[in-house]
């Protein structure tokens, strides 16, 4: 926020007939956007229209009537749907001037607020700037009705901004610099794999626990929050499963319907999700964990996503229901109490059991010197010493198993 008081948000929600059966879901994510901006619930006024209008929106009638009922109060106007830059002008100007915005434009000034990593603000810059850009008109008048969000976080109206060359010049610069930090995280996945470094990554809905499960299986005291995308930049810690190290990477929250050109914007930092050994799909079983896990399904198949993947039903102790109707080989789990993480580490390591060989590895004393060199590549699970010799309860990864050949008991 740039200022102590408290910005209030009034959500006009406009149902068409294509979203009538999920209409109270969406607008329970309105009103989180809003309360994760910072800002207050004001309250909701309901329109029903059977097509978009394209002047205003919801039609002269109905915004004389929005006139009359927003009369005297001072907030932000939420429109629930994406608003081109004539209808933010044209809903603005019918309501004396009142700031107008979209979920998109909402959802930006989140990220905005969310951004730490040099990486994160460059590619929400580029979100907004684009976002912004077409829908520039003359001199600014548009940027001033909505760049920023509720917050007034973002761009700002500043030269740059109403300009729409230097906008241009902006953008492919961004574009550059995120390019230069793509190759370099592709540089750091290549290493991994070279490292033979596995990694299972976090993804799914938005405000789910993801952040509270990686603090749990790591012990990291990573930030988690009550609030829809508290994790923007991605983040990484270690673990272990039977002894065998895995990486654990954290990703951004998936939301529904969320625009395509925010998860353009945000790719780079979903690679880690899309080049992942094993995903593990958080859902919220005390939520419509239906349309979570479909949502994120989707938002990955968008991005190429092939590698496998567990369902997570978390927040299990809040579930009010049996969650008969949760996916079948769903893992049910409560981070935030750590009730069920052994039985996710053994479907975790149950999941990647084909990239190791368990067995049990017999170094005769005389052979020592000659298996020496092969200790790195092994994950040590028991030692026994016997009269001729050290025999090793082992996990190998595949790519080594041959090289074990020779020691290899069973």
């Amino acid at each position: 926020m740039t200022n102590n008081s408290v910005k209030k948000a009034e959500i006009v929600y406009i149902i068409q007939p294509i979203e009538r059966e999920n209409y109270k879901i969406l607008h329970e994510e309105a009103v989180a956007l809003i309360e994760s901006a910072g800002a207050e619930y004001a309250g909701t006024i309901y329109q029903n229209i059977r097509t978009v209008d394209p002047a205003t929106y919801i039609g002269e009638g109905k915004l004389r009537e929005l006139k009359e009922r927003l009369e005297g109060l001072e907030l932000t106007v939420l429109f629930n749907g994406e608003l081109s830059s004539s209808q933010t002008l044209n809903i603005s100007n019918a309501l004396d001037g009142k700031k107008v915005i979209d979920r998109t434009t909402l959802i930006l000034d989140i990220f905005a607020l969310r951004a730490e990593s040099s990486e994160g603000k460059l590619q929400v810059e580029l979100a907004q700037l684009k976002y912004l850009y077409p829908r520039l008109k003359g001199k600014g008048e548009a940027l001033s009705r909505l760049g920023g969000g509720i917050g007034t976080r973002g761009p700002g109206e500043t030269q740059l901004e109403t300009d729409r060359r230097h906008i241009r010049a902006r953008i492919h610069s961004l574009e550059e610099k995120l390019k230069d930090t793509e190759r370099r995280r592709t540089f750091q996945t290549e290493r991994r794999k070279k490292d033979k470094v596995i990694t299972v990554a976090l993804v799914g809905y938005t405000n789910t626990g993801k952040s509270t499960l990686l603090n749990a299986l790591t012990g990291s005291d990573v930030l988690t929050k009550d609030a829809l995308f508290a994790t923007l930049d991605p983040t990484a810690r270690s673990f272990e499963i039977e002894g065998v190290p895995f990486l654990l990477v954290d990703t951004v929250g998936f939301l529904q319907n969320l625009p395509h050109h925010l998860i353009e914007a945000f790719k780079s930092t979903l690679e880690s999700a899309v080049h992942c050994d094993l995903a593990l799909i958080v859902c919220d079983a005390a939520g419509d964990f239906e349309t979570q896990l479909s949502t994120t399904l989707d938002t990955l198949k968008e991005m190429n996503f092939s590698s496998p993947y567990l369902v997570v039903m978390n927040k299990c102790d809040l579930a009010e229901a049996s969650l008969t109707d949760a996916p079948r080989d769903a893992v049910l789990i409560s981070a935030k109490e750590k009730r069920g993480l052994d039985t996710l580490k053994k479907r975790i390591f149950g999941a990647l059991e084909e990239k190791f060989v368990r067995t049990t590895l017999f170094v005769p004393y005389t052979e020592e010197k000659k298996f020496s060199p092969l200790r790195p590549l092994f994950f040590e699970q028991s030692v026994k010493y016997t009269e001729n010799g050290t025999e090793i309860g082992a996990v190998i990864p595949a790519i080594y198993a041959e090289q074990f050949r020779d020691f290899r008991k069973i």
